[in-house]
């Protein structure tokens, strides 16, 4: 194995961060229990955060950022795995303070690793990424709430972005009704790649919903990716014990409600988080989207990119302008 390898590292100056691809000694990277060279990794907004110096999510620069990859065992001191295996890894730290996926190589915990599922290729695992075991949870809560495809039209805001987007193509999937709620005008990606039933205006969706403490009641249940006067929309105009879900605040993290919804509809809210779920239950969750939750058409909805491309759409995605989801081949 060569004495180093390729990885897109984020280095600071004067105050400034900046993100350049190097060739990266491995006797700089810290060592843990598998070292796992990467075929693929997802782009997510935790990742341009951590490229841009965010010291909520980085604490420590130079840093390499990905806190998704999809790869092959190297070398192993866990009896867990061997070397060969095709694995996957989404969260804990990785990405974050532990060198991630925007490297050939990284090198984790075995606890922190789910064994590839045999029907889900590489590129399809980082086409989900984070992304999609969010949107998977998401669902799942629904699920496990009651909310069937009979119950009613499922709000899913934020629906051009990363959780959104696959939230509504696994819901289409599975027969539901999807409003789409976006910023961006691009009905035809939400209706014809990912399955909506409809789409919403972000603007419209709050001036509708959001202007009083209670709306009509129109939704089911909702899987709100944005926070803000977003969520506020929907929690007041979900039916009689509708369910949400919110996993994102990139709208804003305050949210403008009574309690009413709350005490009059029994509407439920249930946080997301997608990180520091127990290995198990991630192994479960990527099962489901490697069968019956896998979106249809998954490749339409991703681009892939090269390690030398990933800086510009880092800065894409950080703007706010970016649609479906990026994934770095390391081969490229």
């Amino acid at each position: 194995m060569d004495k180093q390898f390729k990885a897109l590292m984020v280095r600071e100056k004067d105050g400034l961060f900046n993100a350049s691809v190097e060739q990266v000694p491995f006797a700089e990277m810290r060592q843990n229990e598998v070292l796992i060279k990467v075929n693929y990794s997802s782009v997510n907004y935790k990742d341009a955060l951590s490229a841009s110096g965010n010291r909520g999510v980085t604490r420590r620069f130079p840093h390499i950022p990905g806190i998704d990859a999809v790869g092959r065992v190297a070398s192993s001191a866990s009896d867990r795995f061997k070397e060969g295996d095709p694995v996957l890894i989404t969260g804990y730290d990785l990405g974050m303070n532990t060198w991630g996926g925007f490297g050939e190589y990284i090198s984790v915990p075995a606890a922190w690793i789910v064994p590839l599922p045999a029907s889900l290729s590489p590129f399809e695992a980082m086409s989900l990424g984070t992304a999609g075991l969010t949107a998977g949870l998401s669902v799942f809560n629904l699920i496990e709430a009651g909310i069937d495809k009979d119950s009613g039209q499922i709000a899913v805001s934020g629906a051009t972005g990363g959780v959104g987007s696959i939230a509504v193509a696994i819901l289409s999937k599975l027969g539901y009704e999807v409003v789409a709620i976006s910023g961006k005008n691009d009905e035809g990606f939400l209706t014809d790649i990912l399955g909506a039933a409809a789409s919403v205006p972000r603007e419209a969706f709050v001036e509708k919903y959001n202007a009083k403490a209670m709306s009509s009641a129109e939704f089911a249940a909702g899987i709100d990716t944005v926070g803000g006067d977003v969520l506020s929309g929907i929690l007041k105009s979900l039916k009689y014990n509708g369910v949400v879900t919110c996993c994102g605040n990139v709208a804003s993290a305050q949210i403008s409600t009574s309690i009413f919804p709350f005490i009059l509809r029994g509407v439920k809210l249930i946080g997301i988080d997608s990180v520091e779920q127990p290995i198990n239950f991630k192994e479960k969750i990527w099962n489901l989207l490697a069968d019956e939750w896998k979106p249809t058409r998954l490749k339409d909805m991703t681009k892939e990119i090269s390690l030398e491309q990933l800086a510009d759409v880092l800065k894409t995605i950080s703007e706010g302008k970016a649609k479906g989801r990026f994934v770095v081949n390391h081969r490229l």
